[in-house]
């Protein structure tokens, strides 16, 4: 049979599963085919794919099981999300992983906290990108780590279970302890042993009282030697005398480090005066139902004493200066605005929210911006933009009952402004004496900027308006 009957056989059997177009084209490459000389032809054979090898390619991608592989390909590497360290701050790089708020195989929901990062001078919560359940965790707690470091392995793709992860890690357990008891049969020999002997040891006595036995009185003098040296001992110490010893956390380390570098390097001096606070008390108690009813803010001293403290500013401005430069500082930096650092005592230390431009707001407004930050910070929801700046510090530690005590610079800070307990003392007024309720005021400063006439007329310029609000309205 020659090579054109044998093309015309193939094109006739392909004729009715190929469409028009692919016998048009065919025909077409039989003609140049034939032109062709032999060797080309058989390569040209092992070259072209057959018809059914091309049909089932086709339905083998049209089935439901090639589509189903495909689709649970991109599904996995859509799932896995690596949850990182956030950013804290422009000055925080690290910081410890305090806890972790879940555990593996827990759901979380969208933006829910994971764990928690202690850092020098707040928390940082760490929160989920999206829901799903917990795979792995990628750091220990109590470790160091540091901003964009992986965190927690997320599978993201996972739905939440009906019952709890938790509560399908507890099903487990009980049966484990279960099938441990009944299995341990030594330790169920042990406990069937232990009243066994204690069977015995009756019965011991009883044969004791014959004397025949010798070695039966024996142990008793033993067991009245042991125990005539515990005797001895519980005397020599007594009461309780156990040591702990506790790491410092990141947050108390960091105010250490601060304190001890103010004493170091300003010039630190304090100085005192004490205040009649009868005017103040008497327009509090005056006005603080009225004061409350219309802000709904609770009239206290901090405001009052932070309204006198911008307007005496206004005649020493150095008392809101700082030095800046190389070393020690060369420069001194006057400012027009007043951010006021509240020192509020909390469970892991001392930190410092600061009332921006307290200068600009009346005695109500400082209260009421103190109040949200006291809130915040017993809240543990400080942020470093609540603490970050301040050009004068207010500490109260009056409410804790000091009656005076000389505060620390929280440098760069040139001074800080210590309020104390108000006690009633007799005080001579017009040539009489009278029971007044007196206050301790205490004003540290640092002497490289502000000298002692500067320091002590700032303080005056504070009794005076405290000892007779109404001329912080004519101020």
């Amino acid at each position: 049979m020659s090579s054109s009957q044998c093309l015309r056989r193939l094109a006739a059997s392909g004729a009715a599963q190929r469409p028009a177009s692919l016998l048009t084209q065919s025909s077409k490459s039989a003609r140049s085919l034939l032109r062709a000389p032999a060797a080309a032809r058989s390569l040209s054979y092992a070259a072209k794919p057959s018809w059914s090898s091309y049909s089932a390619l086709q339905s083998q991608q049209s089935s439901p099981a090639y589509q189903s592989r495909q689709f649970s390909m991109s599904r996995s590497l859509k799932g896995e999300e690596i949850v990182k360290v956030p950013e804290m701050a422009e000055s925080i790089s690290e910081g410890t992983l305090k806890q972790f708020s879940k555990q593996v195989g827990d759901y979380v929901e969208q933006d829910e906290e994971i764990a928690t990062i202690e850092t020098d001078k707040i928390d940082v919560a760490v929160n989920a990108p999206a829901a799903g359940v917990i795979k792995e965790f990628l750091a220990n707690e109590e470790d160091t780590v540091v901003v964009g470091q992986d965190l927690v392995k997320l599978d993201a793709g996972a739905s939440a279970p009906e019952g709890g992860a938790e509560k399908a890690k507890e099903e487990p357990k009980a049966p484990a302890s279960e099938s441990q008891e009944t299995s341990s049969q030594p330790s169920g020999q042990k406990e069937e042993a232990k009243p066994a002997q204690e069977e015995k040891k009756p019965e011991k006595p009883k044969e004791e009282p014959k004397k025949e036995d010798k070695p039966a009185p024996a142990p008793k003098p033993e067991k009245k030697e042991a125990k005539e040296p515990k005797e001895e001992s519980k005397p020599a110490t007594p009461g309780n005398r156990e040591e702990r010893r506790v790491k410092m956390n990141r947050m108390r380390l960091r105010i250490a480090e601060r304190l001890k570098q103010s004493q170091n390097t300003a010039a630190s001096l304090t100085t005192f005066n004490e205040v009649d606070m009868s005017g103040l008390m008497e327009m509090r108690k005056l006005y603080k139902d009225e004061i409350l009813k219309k802000t709904g803010t609770k009239l206290g001293f901090m405001g009052a004493f932070s309204r006198a403290a911008c307007l005496a500013m206004k005649e020493v401005q150095a008392v809101n200066a700082s030095i800046e430069g190389p070393g020690s500082g060369d420069t001194i930096v006057y400012r027009d605005f007043v951010d006021i650092s509240v020192a509020v005592a909390t469970e892991k230390g001392l930190v410092t929210p600061v009332v921006r431009n307290a200068e600009s707001l009346d005695m109500i407004g400082i209260e009421q911006e103190i109040s949200n930050l006291g809130k915040k910070a017993r809240d543990n929801k400080l942020t470093i933009e609540d603490m970050a700046g301040g050009t004068f510090t207010i500490s109260n530690g009056g409410v804790f009952g000091s009656l005076m005590g000389t505060p620390i610079i929280n440098l760069p800070q040139t001074a800080v402004l210590g309020l104390h307990a108000i006690k009633d003392k007799p005080v001579a007024i017009n040539g009489k004496v009278e029971i007044r309720p007196m206050m301790y005021l205490a004003l540290t400063y640092d002497h490289r900027i502000l000298d002692g006439r500067e320091a002590v007329t700032f303080l005056v310029k504070i009794k005076e308006f405290i000892e007779d609000p109404r001329k912080m309205l004519l101020a």
